[in-house]
């Protein structure tokens, strides 16, 4: 008897297969989706051929590109690799987003996803959402938002951005974040996090909505105080709790109107009761 074909037959390619990327990768999987991913390194292909993910190997380096051009044979390019916090790899990676983009137009590619950061906003003691004016406080976030732009000038494909706030969820657990640390100052400030099922969520929502050419936040619409939320993490953690001082200086709070357009909610919006629920 033959296997059952999938419900989905759209192949969707997802560039950098990490703590996000191979997630919703195996995600899409289970949905039906035939679903190629990619490392940088010869070990991790086995990894995603078990998970069922045609594996394959990607590496784009300043003016140094090696790929196999049957990754970019996609209805939907993911571009999952953040930039890396040394400040050299981060002036890389600019560069490195433009091959991905000669590699997408010169494949026909006509959907691009790029999975950037709510780090384009600085502490501007306001809420934020889509219609803010970005105004990046740190390297990462000032490539994040130069990349976002590239992707956006494009006329070949369209580009949809999703900005994800702090990550949060399977080996990134918050309780470690302060552990320990004390007279941390902005004891006060709302955090701005997002749990990896509601990236995927999200993620899949707006493929299976084909809700693209928007920019999203991606975060949680529940926004306690950076000392409640640290300090009853580290608890829950069995950590030494951190010390915060008692004071509100430079903040932000990541809204959303675009998110809304998907009617999708949050698996995750009560941080204090997902903390008391977790084992």
């Amino acid at each position: 008897m033959s296997n059952p074909i999938p419900i989905n037959k759209k192949t969707i390619s997802i560039l950098g297969c990490g703590w996000f990327g191979l997630a919703l990768a195996k995600n899409l999987v289970q949905k039906g989706y035939n679903v190629k991913g990619s490392s940088t390194t010869l070990e991790k292909l086995n990894l995603l051929s078990s998970h069922k993910i045609q594996p394959f190997l990607v590496d784009f380096k300043k003016d140094n590109a090696h790929y196999d051009a049957n990754f970019f044979k996609t209805d939907f390019l993911f571009i999952c690799i953040p930039p890396k916090r040394s400040t050299s790899e981060q002036s890389d990676f600019y560069f490195k987003i433009e091959q991905i983009v000669n590699a997408a137009i010169k494949n026909q590619i006509k959907q691009v996803l790029f999975i950037s950061s709510t780090a384009v906003y600085g502490d501007t003691n306001e809420v934020v959402t889509e219609l803010s004016i970005p105004k990046p406080e740190t390297a990462s976030g000032k490539v994040m938002l130069q990349t976002e732009k590239l992707l956006n000038a494009q006329k070949a494909f369209t580009s949809t951005i999703i900005r994800f706030a702090g990550l949060v969820g399977p080996q990134r657990h918050p309780g470690r974040f302060f552990a320990g640390k004390t007279n941390i100052p902005n004891g006060k400030a709302p955090i701005n996090l997002i749990h990896l099922d509601d990236c995927i969520g999200l993620s899949i929502a707006i493929l299976e909505n084909e809700n693209y050419g928007h920019t999203f936040n991606a975060c949680a619409p529940d926004h306690p105080d950076k000392q409640e939320f640290y300090t009853l993490a580290s608890i829950k953690a069995e950590l030494s709790p951190p010390l915060f001082i008692d004071e509100l200086l430079n903040w932000k709070k990541v809204s959303t109107i675009h998110t809304d357009l998907l009617n999708y909610n949050y698996l995750v919006n009560n941080w204090i009761n997902w903390l008391n629920e977790d084992k």
